[in-house]
């Protein structure tokens, strides 16, 4: 893997954007990034790592001003505990089908970083860059194998890229069902979020085609909680809890029902029940709608969705200070809409007009999205149920035409908004900007000045004494996550020079060696040679573009163990 590069910028705290040098070796090592040797990381009992999905510079300026003029909060919780910036970019890999320079990190590679101490590549869930992927432990997996409790929180689902990348391994972060199943064995203590849908059939209005693994979950020991009641009823020495409080994402705090818990409830609860284990605890916190919000260009729901993450920091931070030996640190993954505070040469800002729409553009696009909405009144009426401002007709016909984006209606809604509020987006994406740390507690000398994203994942884990490399092996000895191809009959086929080189030997024309082993894969036919004694396979070789596809027990010799090939995870097991 590509080794991350220490930024000797120690005078600079937030905000600036510098140009990072990247490395175009092989990223294939699996050595694991590591914090500058000099570092001396102090150590704390417990550590909590928060992360506001998509929660860029301006983000968090634009719920200062939002606070104190519609809160009368003269500053953010975070505001106290500013103390350096990090860096965002991936390593270059191929993600959606198309090659991204990883310049602009996705949520999965960026929380890979925080999770591993590893770089990969967009879409990757703690999973190395290469052809064949070997998995990357997290602090939170370190720290349940040395018996720290663990647990992982978040306004969106809870198989989303962000929260899974500290418990789960799979080679492209859609697999949500997959995610959702290696959470039944992963250990973690406490799971709150939402992505219910993910853990139940497709009869229960779930994406599972296998069976509802909730109840996979109350056998192995959790108690399950879908609302705020339930969360309040839960006591502190009742053990392991799966909260799932939405089908899919939880509520926008402008659109939230009583009976969904905030993520400062969630985080308050999960402290609770954590705090009980005596070895300690490790937990991440996400406030993930933020990011879904500056995806839409929702002004008033993105100050809103950060101010909750805010108020989760402060949760946090009061249990650190009460208990003295808790480290808190506090990023984000990256920013999302490339949001400004002005435009059109502008010395203004327009804190009103936040507040234009009294929901979500989620709940009011659903409506504007409408193969029904077909003419400007239309537009209009829906909107006057979410608003008194009276839009011009050039501006219903803007809306009534969408802003060419897969947000369509929405798009547009929010572009009109953001003319009024003064502000800028630059688009529907991700952005390449630095972003903050924030800390408490004893590591929080570690992580003054400019950082890769990579060393919060070593801080993390060195605080609280877990062995991240220890805990990898243990997962790289079981596990491997390579490209495949499935044939015309439904046979999983895999590449054979890319294989055989992930398990050491080297290729020389048809022939695949090492000291003992020699393996001939001719290009037809069912048949290779193992040693001079001829194998014959379950499925025919297969070539495509020039690269040898073969079946998984052309690869058992070669390794010497049994390999199966669990089809949910899409990974081998090695038994």
């Amino acid at each position: 893997m590509k080794k991350t590069r220490k930024i000797a910028a120690l005078a600079v705290l937030f905000g600036l954007t510098l140009s990072i040098p990247f490395q175009t070796n092989s990223t294939e090592s699996l050595m694991l990034a590591k914090a500058n040797a000099e570092t001396k990381v102090a150590k704390s009992k417990n550590v909590i790592l928060m992360i506001g999905d998509g929660m860029g510079p301006t983000q968090v300026t634009a719920a200062r001003l939002y606070a104190n003029k519609f809160y009368k909060q003269e500053k953010l919780e975070l505001d106290n505990y500013l103390v350096g910036a990090a860096t965002t970019f991936a390593d270059p890999g191929v993600a959606d089908g198309v090659f991204q320079s990883g310049i602009v990190t996705d949520s999965a590679s960026a929380g890979t970083a925080f999770a591993t101490g590893n770089k990969t590549y967009n879409a990757a869930i703690s999973v190395s860059n290469a052809d064949v992927s070997r998995p990357f432990a997290s602090f939170i997996e370190a720290a349940h194998d040395q018996g720290l409790a663990t647990g992982l929180v978040t306004t969106a689902r809870i198989t989303h890229a962000t929260p899974a990348v500290f418990a789960s391994h799979v080679r492209q972060r859609d697999n949500e069902t997959a995610i959702a199943s290696q959470y039944l064995t992963s250990g973690v203590d406490v799971l709150m979020g939402g992505g219910k849908s993910f853990f139940v059939t497709k009869e229960e209005k779930g994406k599972r085609t296998d069976k509802n693994i909730i109840e996979d979950f109350t056998a192995a020991g959790y108690k399950y909680v879908e609302d705020k009641k339930g969360l309040n009823a839960i006591k502190p020495t009742d053990g392991k809890v799966l909260g799932l409080f939405a089908n899919s994402h939880v509520d926008y705090v402008i659109d939230r029902k009583e009976s969904t818990p905030s993520l400062a409830d969630m985080t308050k609860k999960s402290l609770e029940i954590l705090s009980q284990n005596k070895k300690g605890f490790a937990i991440m916190v996400e406030g993930g709608r933020i990011d879904h919000a500056g995806h839409a260009n929702d002004i008033h729901s993105n100050v809103e969705e950060t101010l909750d993450f805010d108020a989760a920091v402060k949760v946090a931070m009061d249990f650190a200070k009460k208990d003295g030996n808790t480290t808190v640190i506090i990023s984000a993954d990256h920013e999302t809409g490339g949001l400004s505070l002005s435009r059109d040469n502008i010395y203004e800002v327009n804190l009103e007009d936040f507040k234009m729409l009294n929901s979500s553009s989620e709940v009011i696009g659903a409506e504007l999205n409408k193969e029904t909405v077909k003419t400007k009144e239309d537009v209009k009426k829906i909107l006057s149920a979410y608003t008194t401002f009276s839009f011009t007709d050039e501006e219903l016909q803007q809306i009534l035409d969408g802003d060419g984006s897969s947000y369509k209606r929405e798009g547009a809604l929010n572009a009109v908004v953001a003319k009024h509020a003064i502000i800028g987006w630059t688009g529907h994406g991700h952005s390449g900007v630095d972003v903050g740390i924030w800390a408490f507690g004893p590591a929080k000398e570690s992580l003054r000045g400019l950082h890769d994203n990579t060393e919060l994942a070593t801080v993390a884990a060195q605080t609280i004494g877990v062995d991240l490399q220890k805990a990898t092996k243990k997962l790289q000895d079981k596990y491997l996550y390579p490209v495949f191809k499935i044939d015309r009959e439904g046979k999983v086929l895999f590449p054979a020079a890319e294989m055989y080189a992930a398990f050491g030997l080297k290729q020389n024309g048809d022939v695949f060696e090492k000291p003992s082993l020699s393996i001939t894969v001719p290009k037809t036919g069912n048949t290779i040679t193992v040693n001079g004694k001829p194998l014959q396979l379950s499925a025919p070789i297969d070539v495509d573009n020039n690269s040898v596809y073969l079946p998984l027990e052309a690869f058992e010799q070669a390794i010497g163990k049994k390999l199966s090939w669990d089809s949910l995870s899409e990974r081998i097991v090695m038994e």
